[in-house]
């Protein structure tokens, strides 16, 4: 038993054959193990340092936002007796690290917690809708060509050619009477941000279908469906992640913009537009406190936004390695 225990664990060690014999095998296995896709993504993504500190911010943002207001002592559905209001606010304490507001007299770190929660809410589920419209729509175009996708990329000039802005004041302001409801603010978004999408991924579409092994999967008549989702998009997985980053950086700040001018989502749903909104009268008696940090936290989210999205294209892209 010994004996085939060290025959067993001792090296394999290569023998001078003779002249017209058959070389000895080796005693010994290699087993390998081909890596997965996310398993690659993931290897690459870890060396970015900006995009794991940006995640890490981002994921602190998430799980403070969902838990943090279950936990704060104060509320920002409890309105004071009128005799405890009072014109200005307080600065930052130890019971209060963000500061009070005028008037309210509400605890701003708790505004911010409770804003993060619609604010991130609108930018990725309007990021989301923007995504998927736009790359259902470029992928049409980029694959089939010819008419539809003349007619397509026309109509993506026309949404193009609109003031974006002034369209997006004049349907919130049509949708006044229902500030309420979070999701309009989000499909009103989300509409208004999937032209750029759709162009990136059309032109993308266009010089992949026209490589190889696009062309070896049509000779061995693999279907057109399957060509897109397994094939072509796969590989235009980079760009869009990097587009989609833009968009949600791009919708909180515009969400923060509208709500700031008085016409996104009801005033009394705290966002961090709506903070800042209600901050601009107390700003001039010097409750700096009160824009300043759901303003560092809209900076904060972009940043780390940005962050994530530089990283995951890199990951994404085959020619980088890890």
């Amino acid at each position: 038993m010994a004996q085939d225990i060290e025959r067993a664990t001792a090296p394999a060690v290569l023998e001078e054959a003779e002249p017209g014999s058959t070389p000895p095998s080796a005693d010994y296995e290699v087993n390998l193990r081909s890596l997965s896709q996310f398993e690659l993504v993931w290897r690459k993504f870890r060396h970015h340092r900006l995009a794991l500190i940006g995640l890490g911010i981002l994921a602190t943002l998430f799980v403070a936002a969902i838990v943090g207001p279950i936990f704060l002592p104060f509320s920002v559905s409890n309105i004071p007796a009128p005799d405890k209001i009072a014109y200005a606010g307080n600065p930052p304490s130890l019971r209060h690290p963000f500061g009070e507001t005028g008037g309210l007299q509400w605890d701003v770190f708790t505004l911010v917690l409770n804003g993060a929660r619609t604010s991130l809410l609108i930018g990725f589920s309007s990021m989301a809708i923007g995504v998927v419209i736009g790359t259902i729509v470029g992928a049409i175009a980029g694959f089939l060509g010819g008419f539809i996708d003349n007619v397509l990329m026309r109509v993506v000039d026309v949404m193009l050619s609109l003031p974006l802005l002034f369209v997006i004041l004049v349907v919130s302001r049509f949708f006044k009477d229902q500030r309420n409801n979070v999701w309009q603010i989000i499909i009103i978004f989300g509409i208004f941000s999937w032209m750029g999408v759709s162009r990136l991924v059309r032109s993308l579409f266009l010089s992949i279908r026209e490589r190889e092994f696009v062309e070896a999967a049509r000779a061995v008549g693999v279907r057109d469906r399957r060509i897109i989702f397994r094939h072509i998009l796969p590989n235009a997985l980079s760009p869009i992640i990097v587009a989609a980053s833009l968009i949600v950086a791009g919708n909180i700040i515009g969400e923060a913009f509208v709500s700031f001018l008085g016409y996104g989502v009801n005033p009394f749903t705290p966002t961090w537009g709506n903070i800042l909104s209600n901050s601009l009268t107390f700003l001039l008696v010097g409750n700096w406190w009160w824009p300043a940090f759901p303003g560092l936290a809209i900076i904060l989210t972009v940043l780390a936004v940005n962050f994530i999205g530089d990283g995951l294209r890199d990951a994404f892209d085959p020619r980088t390695r890890a």
